[in-house]
């Protein structure tokens, strides 16, 4: 079983590549009407073509960036109900253990993983508490990973920047109850990503889960937090 949203109006960042670009698909797949945001404008204009969405150029972890890619997916889609932060940044590549980190790596890896969504999320919070006023449900999905609870050797930047959105989400989550508006943070499992690929150039890729199946998984986390009369189950087709 699947759930069609065909009244859900969604914003996906990191959306040309890996899991974002997997969601995309997904959740256009269920009707949603999906923005997606990522840095290179013919990239966008290639995913947005193929998947009718719509495509915004822009880079979560600059600033000035921010209030335009929230005026204008607010403004293609008529409104927001479900924001997923799902860019991310390594930090350093190769990985390296955090004595040997440089300071702009590191800090790349916080501003793109941590204050890119909070900058994000706080500029659309208007839009998602006003969908949950009408009953349309408000959802904000941050991607978060094992390493933010596990100390792998070299994930450091990474680790720690994720552990950071982890408990923003769960503070977020505690204040925003209030207005309806609903924050989870989920760790999708290592992928066949391009991500995942420079991270661990000599993974074994049959044991890393595809990206079209943590999708999956994702979108159904979200229908499940959205009003039932805002989503309907029908059959997966086999």
């Amino acid at each position: 079983m699947q759930t069609d949203m065909q009244t859900t109006r969604v914003l996906i960042t990191g959306g040309t590549s890996g899991l974002g670009l997997a969601l995309v698909r997904e959740l256009t797949g269920r009707g949603a009407s999906v923005a997606f945001v990522a840095r290179t404008a013919e990239r966008v204009a290639v995913v947005a073509r193929e998947h009718g969405a719509h495509g915004i150029v822009g880079d979560v972890a600059q600033k000035q960036d921010i209030h335009r890619i929230a005026l204008q997916a607010t403004g293609v889609l008529g409104g927001l109900d479900v924001l997923v932060n799902n860019a991310s940044d390594l930090g350093p590549t190769p990985l390296a253990l955090l004595g040997d980190t440089e300071c702009e790596d590191f800090e790349r890896a916080l501003v793109t993983n941590v204050l890119g969504p909070f900058r994000l999320t706080k500029a659309l919070l208007g839009s998602l508490a006003a969908s949950a006023r009408e009953g349309r449900g408000s959802v904000v999905l941050n991607i978060s990973s094992d390493a933010a609870v596990n100390a792998y050797g070299r994930w450091g930047a990474y680790g720690a920047s994720k552990a950071a959105l982890a408990h923003m989400t769960r503070i977020w989550n505690e204040e925003m109850l209030a207005h309806g508006v609903k924050l989870l943070a989920l760790d999708p499992g290592d992928m066949d990503t391009p991500m995942h690929a420079i991270a661990v150039p000599d993974a074994d890729r049959a044991t890393l889960k595809q990206p079209s199946a943590a999708a999956i998984e994702l979108a159904d986390a979200i229908a499940d937090l959205l009003p039932a009369a805002h989503t309907v189950a029908v059959r997966r087709a086999s």
